[in-house]
């Protein structure tokens, strides 16, 4: 297998994202519609099946592996591929293991995913008021997330918060979120609305761009730009008065595509090679087709070499249809 996976703008692939399912236990409004119908089980790769791709990447040079969703926690017995694919860690094949949940599920697994190496992790909360946590998220329980959180802190996993601005919604929560995440040790990174998906209403009404959100914040802190990365694309500040840091998603108002180093992996074995282009490659056929790994390398290389430029994310009303069609939860969180 190469050393590396470079793509056709000269940008190394070094990050997977792994969705694992598509199922959640939660219904975010800018996320799935309220009745979803997400895919056969039998349509899914098996554990075993997904460690294997993910061992092939590895192989190629990915360094950074993140276990999406849906919400990967509720995927059964995805703790055997988190201890499974640990294994790279212990042999430094693979510098970080990682994964974005909604937090319903921490209490349960803390524990367990640092014991597995796991040293941090996102968690989706787009407000700390319980009854809008429960409009927004439709199924969920902030305290239970809050519960769970408390748990993956006591287990020593790092915190990183990840919330959705939402116009309307929670945009004056934003000031008070940064200041309860930095006094739990906790970041707080802010995203974009992305057009992805069918939802039940209008993305146009939700969108906030973070550009407003960064000048109203600096009407009451003092953000200071830093270097701080974590293989993602947001951007991060340092707010003087709270010590913590504050990243900034942008899709929309400042895309990031000139430093994207991820590919997305579904778990039906689709990979996308771009978030916001619908273009993909199929690796479970390859992998199905021989016990070696041979061919599906080939297949590998060959969908990086189709990697795009960028993606060609909008929110306009004349719009009808959201630019991609598959969800979010589809594609991997």
């Amino acid at each position: 297998m190469s050393a590396s996976l470079i793509d056709p703008f000269g940008r190394s692939v070094s990050y997977l994202r792994v969705s694992v399912t598509d199922r959640c236990d939660f219904r975010c409004v800018y996320c799935m519609a309220e009745n979803m119908t997400f895919l056969p089980r039998q349509d899914l790769l098996t554990l075993e099946e997904l460690d294997r791709v993910c061992s092939a990447f590895i192989a190629k040079g990915v360094r950074k592996l993140r276990l999406t969703g849906g919400e990967p926690l509720v995927r059964k017995g995805v703790m055997t591929l988190v201890e499974s694919l640990s294994r790279h860690l212990k042999t430094g094949a693979l510098e970080e293991l990682t994964l974005t949940t909604n937090g319903s599920q921490l209490a349960k697994y803390a524990k367990e995913l640092a014991h597995h190496g796991v040293k941090r992790i996102n968690v989706s909360v787009d407000t700390l008021d319980a009854v809008k946590f429960r409009k927004i998220t439709r199924w969920g329980e902030l305290s239970k997330v809050l519960d769970g959180i408390k748990a993956a802190q006591d287990a020593g996993l790092h915190i990183k918060i990840n919330a959705v601005a939402l116009k309307g919604v929670n945009e004056h929560e934003i000031p008070a979120m940064m200041q309860w995440c930095h006094s739990q040790k906790a970041d707080l990174t802010l995203i974009e609305t992305m057009p992805l998906g069918d939802i039940d209403g209008d993305r146009t009404d939700q969108y906030l761009p973070l550009s407003t959100v960064r000048a109203q914040l600096e009407g009451q802190f003092t953000l200071e730009d830093i270097a701080y990365k974590t293989g993602g694309p947001a951007r991060y500040v340092r707010v003087k008065e709270t010590g913590g840091r504050i990243g900034f998603i942008t899709p929309l108002t400042h895309n990031f595509c000139e430093s994207c180093n991820r590919v997305r992996l579904t778990c039906t074995g689709t990979l996308y090679m771009c978030l916001g282009q619908e273009d993909a490659a199929d690796l479970r056929k390859p992998l199905r087709a021989s016990e070696s790994d041979e061919v599906l390398s080939r297949a590998i290389d060959e969908a990086i070499s189709r990697k795009p430029k960028g993606h060609d994310f909008i929110i306009d009303r004349t719009q009808l249809k959201p630019a991609v069609a598959r969800h979010m939860s589809v594609t991997g969180g």
